[in-house]
């Protein structure tokens, strides 16, 4: 038995998902890396085992009432793990954040900015102090009353509401009125009321018209219909609703999607005319910290907001205290590439590596020590020069007596790990086996490790002759983010890769590309997106694989016999699913306080199916048995049916052989999601001109996957068709035809176009942040 100072971590025959039944001993109190292809089990060993069994012994040192969750949710399958200290995970979740979570509320900063101005703000003569809950537009406290503590308000217009001031009432003339009986209802109270409907609108009076579309007023009149053709119609009592207030119904409370678009188009969104857009009362507004409301303090991007607190902290000792605690806040926050947010911006706008970095930011400050910090690839997202201030913050982490291990596939941060553990030798039921655990350098004698060959015998990206393009793809002028009236042309029939650090504006850059665009026939963007939420949507029903599957299942003479159609086969619909779990393979478990979690169904183990449903075989075959194939082995399974062909084909020229065709969507990561998409693009692929965009692709991606995915948008680029990436990994776009540089910085001090031009060109750039390491990648 080890003592219980034991230095390391000990897991024993780990068998989550593909691991197979796996020894590792991790060091604590080091920067350890979990590297291998995607698919070899390297977040499994991670997250699955590691950070799964901290977290069930957690539970178990709370109240008896989550133990009896606990065996529901079920613990890691792991033989033992001794040595394991509390964890702490810092996923890239997907999980959207909803639009009143900023990066104040992320970070917390703003209950430190919040308590600054009720302690140590400037207020007026005679104000008495306010609590700090009055600073906060989340609060009944803070929040402006006439917005609600949203900071727009939506309006309408006479322009708006009646577009047509040539036709009378009666022909329409207000377009934002319901059609059908409703509208006819609220012309004939008009009638009634004595307004002239037959008069052109321009022709009425200023006052009247006025009255018609805004007024608040709801008047009960008779109305006596017009007869229409051999209908009689009785009086009704009808009450007047004008154009605005029917408009801002429907559009806050209609359940209907598509009249509250409807309802949207005849308003505009504008700041709140009482707070000015800062969501906050009156008394908050008038209090102050160096001549600066909170809420433009708010808005100052953190390395601004950082110089106002530092000439505030002259001022009182509550000042000097607070700011202190800020400042110091603030500077991990930069460290990590990120001073150029601001505490207003929106959570739903970052991106995930954004939101990644800003709770590790949080986490540093937390002063935990002894515990593991868990990271799911902490590079994501990250410019190389933004990488350097990255290994700084995790080797403080683990100098404050942390172990933090990470997922990653950044080669800068794999070489300054203190340990390194290698999973593979490849992906799915060809990895799940420990190839290497100890030193960095060793793996250098690890034959099998895919890992090996990146990380020791670097060449430089070989030089190719470059494309060219076909014909130029103007954007812009654009203005949106901190883009500002940017102008740029794109060439088309090439690969383009767009770069730039951390909120230089690529993402808002590719964004603009549009189908209305001349040049565009068809575009197609693949982003990082789930390619569903819950277990039900998976790869095969996906790509359409799915209805292949199930077409050759109805055919089979059992089948047939039985009376079974395609919808049998299908764990969506009741019938041939089994209900207890409806077809999901899994019960949710809600727990209090805790996101809920997934278990396996008690009755049908996650087959999904009944078991009159399971009796059907196709080539010995179950239909669960055929969705538990993986992508590889499906291929030969359905070596004859060329419409199933197709699909594993586009699946596995992209690197998923490795995935279950039943892989519920919420297991698979940004990266295998984004690469479904482009294998079901790959499976169609269209004769007429098309234009991907792909928003950092390699995000999650092996070396040796990006190479399989360069493969193939090289493959889409010889075919005819024009790729355009937004990218961090120099060796990707030292193989690009045409790279575009943006910054030079974040933020305010991004949005501009540094360098344009080959490769080559652009590694020469003079005032790139980007060119030194795009010049290594090329051996410049």
């Amino acid at each position: 038995m080890h003592s219980p100072h034991d230095s390391y971590v000990r897991v024993r025959g780990a068998q989550e998902h593909n691991l197979r039944g796996i020894d590792v001993d991790i060091p604590r109190d080091a920067l350890v890396v979990f590297t291998g292809v995607s698919g070899s089990g390297k977040s499994s060993l991670a997250f699955g085992t590691i950070y799964a069994e901290a977290q069930r012994r957690y539970f178990e040192s709370v109240a008896p009432y989550a133990r009896r969750l606990i065996h529901q949710v079920g613990a890691p399958k792991v033989g033992e793990i001794t040595g394991l200290p509390p964890a702490v995970s810092l996923e890239q979740r997907r999980s959207s954040p909803t639009s009143r979570s900023s990066v104040g509320t992320v970070t917390t900063l703003s209950n430190s900015l919040r308590m600054l101005f009720s302690r140590a703000g400037e207020y007026p003569d005679g104000a008495e102090r306010l609590d700090s809950d009055a600073f906060s537009s989340n609060t009944a406290a803070g929040a402006c009353p006439e917005c609600h503590g949203l900071g727009r308000v939506h309006r309408t217009s006479e322009e708006l509401l009646v577009p047509g001031p040539s036709l009378s009432i009666r022909e329409g003339a207000i377009a934002a009125w319901p059609g059908a009986w409703q509208g006819k209802n609220l012309r004939d109270v008009l009638d009634a009321l004595g307004y002239d409907v037959d008069l052109p609108w321009r022709e009425l009076e200023q006052e009247d018209r006025d009255w018609i579309l805004f007024t608040d007023e709801q008047p009960v009149v008779t109305v006596h219909p017009v007869r229409e053709a051999g209908r009689i119609q009785r009086p009704y009592q009808g009450t007047y609703m004008s154009a605005r207030r029917y408009v801002l119904h429907t559009f806050a409370d209609s359940k209907s999607q598509t009249l509250r678009t409807k309802a949207e188009r005849f308003l505009t969104s504008e700041p709140c005319p009482s707070c000015g857009g800062s969501r906050l009362r009156p008394e908050a507004l008038a209090v102050t910290f160096e001549g600066r409301t909170i809420a433009e303090l708010a808005a100052l991007a953190l390395t601004a907001l950082a110089e106002v607190l530092e000439s505030g902290a002259n001022g009182s000792e509550t000042a000097r205290v607070l700011s202190a605690d800020l400042l110091a806040r603030i500077g991990t926050v930069t460290e990590l590439g990120l001073g150029y947010l601001s505490l207003d911006r929106t959570a739903p706008t970052l991106s995930s590596g954004e939101l990644q970095r800003l709770r590790l930011a949080t986490q540093l400050r937390s002063g935990l020590f002894g515990v593991v910090y868990v990271l799911d690839e902490p590079s994501a997202g990250l410019h190389p020069a933004d990488t350097e201030a990255l290994l700084v913050v995790l080797e403080r982490l683990k100098a404050a007596g942390n172990s933090v291990f990470v997922v990653e596939h950044h080669l800068d941060v794999v070489r300054s790990a203190d340990w390194l553990v290698d999973v593979g030798p490849h992906a799915g039921e060809h990895g799940g086996l420990v190839l290497h655990s100890g030193p960095v350098a060793q793996l250098a004698a690890v034959e099998e490790s895919a890992t090996r060959r990146f990380l020791f015998e670097r060449l430089p990206v070989a030089h190719r002759t470059v494309r060219e393009p076909s014909e130029w793809l103007r954007i812009g002028p654009v203005t949106r983010h901190n883009l500002r009236g940017l102008e740029v042309r794109l060439p088309l029939g090439v690969l383009t890769a767009v770069t730039g650090v951390s909120g230089s504006g690529k993402s808002t850059l590719v964004g603009e590309i549009t189908p209305e665009l001349p040049g565009v026939t068809r575009l197609v963007t693949v982003d990082q997106k789930p390619i569903g939420r819950t277990p039900r949507s998976n790869l095969a029903t996906y790509t359409g694989l799915f209805d292949v599957v199930r077409k050759l299942f109805t055919a089979t003479e059992e089948a047939r016999a039985r009376g079974y159609k395609a919808g049998r086969f299908s764990f969506n619909v009741a019938g041939g699913r089994c209900e207890t779990c409806q077809g999901e393979g899994f019960v949710s478990v809600e727990l209090l306080f805790l996101p809920s979690t997934y278990a396996p169904c008690p009755d049908c183990h996650g087959a999904r199916y009944n078991p009159e449903t399971l009796g059907v075989r196709y080539l010995g075959l179950s239909i669960a048995e055929v969705l538990d194939l993986t992508v590889e082995a499906a291929a030969d399974f359905f070596d004859g049916v060329p419409a199933a062909v197709r699909s594993l084909r586009a699946l596995l020229d992209v690197g998923l052989g490795y995935l279950r065709l039943g892989q519920p969507a919420t297991e698979l990561s940004g990266g295998e999601a984004q690469r479904i998409k482009l294998a079901s693009e790959l499976q169609r692929l269209r004769r007429d001109h098309t234009l991907y965009v792909l928003d950092e692709p390699t995000t999650g991606l092996h070396p040796a996957d990006v190479e399989v995915l360069m493969r193939q948008l090289n493959g889409l680029v010889d075919a005819g068709h024009s790729v355009v990436l937004v990218e961090h990994d120099m060796d990707v776009v030292a193989g690009a035809d045409w790279v575009v540089d943006l910054g030079p910085g974040g933020g305010d001090e991004g949005g501009r176009i540094v360098a344009a031009g080959t490769p080559p060109d652009v590694a020469s750039a003079a005032g790139s942040r980007t060119a030194p390491y795009l010049a290594r990648s090329l051996g410049l």
